[in-house]
């Protein structure tokens, strides 16, 4: 029986579990996602988190979901690495920088009494050619429409790190997205799955959201998500660029600033909910 630490962390409803690596040691971290994201029957989680050592920043950062496969960037787990960093005494600085597979991502910590509250990531620059999110080669635009479900949608993908779809629709609240988001996350249109947003806009400076993560399904919040739909809000006209946009989701609110060059600047906050030991048999 093996026995690993971690700490369960949340960024608005977007939970992660969290491991040190500096201190701990995974050998097959999308195995260990598997057992432990499984809610009601083990921890719970749209994840793990492996905070690692790195030679190019304060500490890098692998994000493995629910279901075992690994993810480039989740901006709600990066300023939750951050928090763990600083409140745990690994850095001592409100200034950091966190290696992922999407580069290098600098965040300025938020703090209060001493402990990070949240932070503001500069997520860098929303992409959105065909070959970076990527789309199928019959594809030769990020806009086009879809039909899916029975259903045609007019979609506009962009790449933030990883790929999104955003669509814009009357109301999030009513789509059935357990029904739909296999649908659009499998479809031949996006070769490497796809995260999909669905998207009302309330007014110049206010969305409403809700995501269909590639494998985790339906979460509470996603920070590269609400980036997508600030660049894709930006691009057709809906939102101003340079100003700061208040992002709606399920778990809570986040602000994004995409420049009028379309760098993406988060910020929300990053919750410690508690500690454990996990005891499970390595196979």
């Amino acid at each position: 029986m093996k026995k690993i630490a971690f700490t369960k962390m949340h960024g608005i409803g977007n939970d992660y579990i969290y491991i040190n690596c500096f201190a701990e040691q995974v050998c097959s971290p999308n195995k260990l996602s598997l057992k432990m994201s499984p809610r009601h029957f083990s921890v719970g989680a749209d994840g793990v988190v492996l905070i690692c050592p790195s030679e190019r920043a304060d500490a890098r950062m692998r994000m493995f979901n629910a279901d075992g496969s690994e993810g480039k960037m989740c901006g709600n787990a990066i300023r939750c690495v951050g928090k763990y960093l600083y409140d745990n005494g690994m850095v001592t600085k409100d200034e950091i920088t966190v290696e992922t597979l999407s580069g290098i991502k600098k965040l300025q910590l938020h703090l209060e009494n001493g402990k990070v509250q949240g932070a503001t990531v500069a997520m860098g620059k929303a992409d959105f050619s065909p070959a970076a999110i990527p789309l199928s080669p019959s594809l030769s635009s990020s806009s086009f429409s879809l039909s899916v479900g029975g259903s045609d949608w007019h979609m506009t993908c962009v790449s933030v790190g990883n790929p999104h779809a955003v669509t814009y629709v009357a109301d999030p609240g009513r789509l059935n997205l357990a029904d739909i988001g296999p649908l659009f996350e499998y479809n031949g249109a996006f070769p490497e799955r796809v995260n999909t947003e669905f998207v009302r806009v309330i007014d110049p400076t206010t969305l409403e959201m809700r995501v269909w993560e590639r494998g985790s399904g339906e979460t509470f919040a996603c920070g590269t998500g609400a980036c997508a739909v600030t660049a894709t809000s930006v691009k057709n006209g809906f939102c101003p660029a340079d100003t700061p946009i208040t992002v709606r989701l399920l778990g809570g609110e986040l602000s994004i600033v995409c420049t009028h060059d379309y760098e993406l600047f988060m910020t929300g906050p990053a919750v410690k909910v508690y500690e454990g030991i996990y005891e499970y048999d390595e196979d």
